[in-house]
């Protein structure tokens, strides 16, 4: 699948710079994105170290290094951290994660925290450049304890990270859920064990219930668009999981699709 861009008017872009591709980096393909607003960029989760050379390669397409105006992490798995030193070296951009993980960073062996900035609790907007602005907003608990989503209100593409998430096939790479009820399968088991709580997941869509959003772009797996963007969404508000599943000796309760 190559890049494909998901929004592109009046001179603001919004692109998935296409999956990592199989044998690159062992363990789940992912997802990076990048928004351009003219000459300015933002890159979305950069990836781990394994698929770093291919998502420059890709980059290079729309953007040098030093148009990179800022770097965002949703949170600090190393599918999303692991390649961090490269981008670090390359660009002079900041880079926003949560707060809680500033600590947690330099054991990816970052000894300068210098360019980092944490993202509070309750989300921040951040002016990247004239014209161009980007909304942090906090998914705690989904699955991590510092979640947060990028919003971009010129495409209205709510970039979510784990939200979302699918495991698809190494054979499957297509770039859209239109029909929800023929992805469920891909995401629903995933969900229910890493998602916190329904509780968190009500936080959440309070956080996001005031939004326009004609996409919601995950960390792993296709792009949901059309009805799709509500039919997930309908289904995310009365899911059962994590903690409401948990029983004794280490168990979960199981359930159907």
């Amino acid at each position: 699948m190559r890049n494909i861009q998901l929004f592109d008017q009046n001179g603001h872009k919004f692109i998935l710079l296409n999956e990592s591709e199989p044998g690159e980096e062992d363990g789940i393909r992912s997802n990076q994105y990048l928004a351009m607003h003219g000459a300015d960029g933002v890159l979305m989760d950069p990836g781990g170290f394994g698929v770093m050379p291919h998502v420059l390669a890709e980059m290079l397409h729309y953007a040098t290094p030093e148009q990179i105006k800022g770097i965002t992490l949703s949170h600090q798995d190393p599918d999303i951290v692991g390649g961090l030193f490269t981008w670090l070296d390359l660009t002079r951009c900041p880079i926003y994660v949560s707060r809680i993980w500033m600590r947690f960073l330099p054991h990816y062996g970052l000894n300068d925290m210098s360019r980092f900035i944490g993202v509070p609790d309750e989300g921040m907007d951040c002016e990247i450049s004239p014209n161009f602005a980007l909304k942090m907003i906090p998914a705690h608990f989904l699955h991590s304890e510092g979640q947060i989503n990028v919003y971009d209100p010129q495409s209205r593409i709510l970039f979510t990270g784990d939200i979302g998430a699918a495991m698809m096939p190494m054979n499957n790479d297509e770039p859209f859920v239109d029909d929800f009820r023929k992805h469920l399968p891909f995401i629903a088991g995933f969900h229910r064990r890493y998602m916190c709580s329904n509780r968190a997941i009500r936080y959440w869509l309070d956080n996001i219930s005031g939004l326009e959003i004609d996409m919601i772009a995950p960390q792993h797996g296709p792009v949901y668009r059309g009805t799709a963007v509500r039919d997930f969404l309908e289904w995310f508000k009365d899911l059962q999981c994590g903690v409401d599943l948990m029983q004794g000796g280490g168990r979960f309760l199981k359930v159907s699709s």
